[in-house]
């Protein structure tokens, strides 16, 4: 209970020495750094073009993904769902800013010029002023959101593996993927059981529900297999100790997924693959006709106004 006349005079107190308990907000305002006492600097026997390179790839589905997320706002089915899928996206974003930043320390030859004296930080200018084909996400990210039965899928099938992958990294030997990772591995714990509760919900509720679960399984399916394959920096920085082959966390991904997909009584497709141009998917620059609508919307604010300040 409060004294206060206005609930939100709470928020504004002050304590004996004119601040603000930071324990009166909703969500604090001191967060934990994940980098604070981390050695930034990149080893000396790691190429730092590829190591930015791999730190965009991981960044990249993490901001697409962030992105697709926040298209759900004022459209979840329940406030509660609302306020899920608002929180896995945030989750990301902040993932997405590390790897970014990480990406732009490695190698700066990667961020956008915009002027000799724009203010904008390097993860905002990679995550708003590349084209599409500079964009490294795997093309599952850019999915579109569908229903809420195809979301879940995609969010399924993305932490499970991205946890998977990021259980692993916590020994890289990048000090700063290893701590993004340790981070990551809750938050990712926490999206992968989420969905995995809709999804099996889903396909043990009602006829129309297990209908639009199998639609989703089956839309979302054939991009599973481009997870698992690596590209020549992924190969080359895991043979150093720094990032992870996918191929690696393949067994792994197909149990989680064989036992989410039985107690939903679905089965995976098989033989259906969405298949590469040229040799080349979205790790290399080719996306979905999806995805370019989707870059237009998320950087049409700061190209409108390429050196603002808020």
């Amino acid at each position: 209970m409060t004294d206060h006349d206005n609930a939100y005079d709470g928020l504004v107190d002050e304590d004996a020495h004119g601040l603000v308990p930071d324990g009166q907000w909703a969500f604090g305002t001191s967060f934990d750094d994940p980098l604070a006492g981390v050695d930034t600097t990149v080893p000396d026997d790691v190429d730092g073009h590829a190591l930015a390179a791999y730190c965009l790839m991981l960044g990249d589905d993490a901001l697409i993904s962030s992105q697709r997320l926040a298209q759900w706002s004022t459209r979840a089915p329940e406030l509660e769902e609302e306020v899920a899928l608002a929180n896995i996206g945030l989750d990301l974003l902040g993932q997405a800013r590390l790897l970014l930043a990480r990406a732009a320390a490695a190698d700066s030859q990667v961020v956008p010029y915009i002027s000799d004296t724009s203010p904008v930080p390097s993860d905002d200018a990679l995550a708003f002023f590349r084209s599409d084909a500079e964009f490294r996400n795997v093309r599952l990210t850019e999915l579109d959101n569908g229903d809420f039965a195809k979301s879940q899928v995609r969010l399924l099938v993305f932490s499970t593996w991205r946890l998977a992958i990021f259980s692993r990294l916590r020994t890289s030997r990048d000090p700063v993927l290893a701590a993004v990772a340790d981070k990551g591995v809750k938050e990712l714990t926490y999206h992968r059981d989420y969905a995995a509760r809709w999804v099996v919900t889903l396909g043990c509720g009602t006829d129309e529900s297990t209908r639009r679960v199998s639609d989703a399984v089956a839309r979302i399916w054939p991009y599973v297999a481009e997870l698992f394959v690596p590209t020549d920096e992924e190969i080359a920085l895991a043979g150093v100790g720094v990032a992870v082959d996918p191929r690696d966390v393949r067994e792994e991904f197909d149990s989680v997924l064989t036992q989410v997909l039985h107690a939903a009584e679905l089965h995976a497709p098989e033989g259906k693959s969405v298949g590469t141009i040229g040799g080349r998917g979205g790790r290399r620059g080719i996306h979905t006709e999806l995805f370019g609508p989707l870059i237009a919307e998320m950087q049409v604010v700061a190209r409108a106004h390429p050196e603002g300040v808020w």
